[in-house]
């Protein structure tokens, strides 16, 4: 079994409405109504948020009840080597802050960094260090839109050791700036209280 995750509800909430796959497997979407359980990656129509409860284990979440959905099929897993790779992702997950070194993710897993690194790509089709970047950049955005710290805090808090691997980053993922991202959110946040 994987080892949890630590993401508050809102992140695990933002994840499912962008059905963001690198997720999948660490944490599974329960609907209270219709008593079905998803991957983060579902597309599935998305339930209103208070009919949402999220589970980090798929027996825990069978255990209350819940059955798998039809559309994303949560309890297939397709490679033998799913449980390593959900191991690794939840280290990257927990441990995004901290300077990691590929060596520092294989030992926890306890393979050896050349085997991780190749395992690792062929069944996420990226390596380590760039899932790592995503998380830190998904943690980034959470905290521009939910905080009021600065770029500069933000980017030593969520990992990165320079600001303009911060910025480079931040960059090719969201092909925006850090300003530009919290600025762009501001304005749907503004523009959806309008409409509402």
């Amino acid at each position: 079994m994987a080892a949890g995750i630590n993401l508050s509800f809102e992140e695990m909430w933002e994840k499912i409405i962008v059905c963001d796959s690198k997720y999948d497997g660490l944490f599974y979407t329960a609907v209270k109504t219709t008593k079905i359980f998803c991957r983060p990656s579902c597309r599935s129509r998305k339930p209103k948020k208070i009919n949402v409860e999220f589970y980090h284990d798929i027996n825990e979440v069978e255990k209350s009840g819940f059955r798998a959905c039809k559309r994303c099929q949560p309890k297939s897993d397709q490679s033998p080597h799913i449980e390593l790779v959900r191991n690794v992702i939840a280290f990257l997950v927990n441990h995004y802050h901290q300077k990691l070194e590929l060596q520092d993710i294989a030992n926890h897993v306890g393979v050896s960094s050349y085997y991780l690194e190749r395992l690792f790509k062929q069944e996420t089709s990226e390596t380590p260090r760039s899932y790592l970047e995503k998380i830190r950049v998904d943690k980034a955005a959470h905290l521009l839109t939910s905080t009021d710290r600065s770029n500069l805090e933000i980017c030593y808090e969520v990992g990165f050791q320079s600001p303009s691997n911060f910025y480079k980053v931040f960059r090719s993922i969201k092909h925006c700036s850090p300003s530009e991202y919290r600025k762009l959110k501001s304005n749907e946040n503004n523009q959806s209280r309008l409409i509402d």
